[in-house]
């Protein structure tokens, strides 16, 4: 097992530069993720993020499977894998985001997200982080990160281990919500029964 720093094994650039907010432009098939298309379970909801155009003359750099988003800015500090579910699409991470990408064939990228969402990664950012209203991570400090490197094999141990509990926790939530809906049901069926007046 290796420790290291983050920018050690994978570089950190910023998300996309845009003049002023991101302005919608629907059918020039590119995209923006922000901080509000981003599920709880850490993923990007791709359905709901904005076709933009980029500015700038430079080509964008767009997003790959692999990449790992940063939230840098805000209270809570999180990381985002990009997986294959990004398809064939182009996209680009907004500016608050650092958008990661590994260096090194020894490190898996999802381990890298669920290890930067763990408390000791978070215990980091919270007690490195600048601003008083709006907090903030800079991209050194992000780069000064401290970093465990376990076996490959290990990593996706870790890896699949996470996403058994993640499908899990989406299940229980969904039975939660199905629940209340169905006693909602309930509630709302007795009230219409023969007799029962409203005070």
């Amino acid at each position: 097992v290796f420790c290291m720093k983050l920018n050690e094994i994978a570089s950190i650039n910023a998300g996309h530069q845009f003049r002023g907010r991101i302005q919608e432009k629907p059918g020039t098939g590119m995209f923006a993720v922000q901080m509000k298309n981003i599920s709880p379970n850490q993923a990007v909801n791709w359905i709901s993020c904005s076709e933009t155009e980029p500015a700038g003359k430079r080509e964008p750099n767009w997003l790959k499977p692999g990449d790992v988003l940063f939230a840098a800015r805000g209270n809570n500090n999180y990381a985002v894998l990009i997986d294959e579910t990004i398809g064939g699409l182009r996209a680009v991470a907004a500016p608050h985001f650092f958008v990661l990408r590994s260096k090194t064939r020894q490190l898996r990228p999802g381990f890298l997200a669920w290890l930067l969402n763990r408390p000791p990664s978070q215990h980091y950012f919270q007690r490195e982080a600048e601003g008083t209203l709006t907090k903030s991570i800079r991209r050194s400090v992000l780069g000064a990160t401290p970093v465990v490197l376990p076996p490959l094999d290990k990593q996706d141990t870790i890896i699949n281990l996470a996403n058994a509990i993640n499908k899990k926790q989406q299940l229980m939530e969904q039975l939660i919500r199905n629940g209340e809906t169905l006693m909602n049901g309930i509630a709302n069926d007795l009230l219409k029964e023969p007799g029962v007046n409203a005070q």
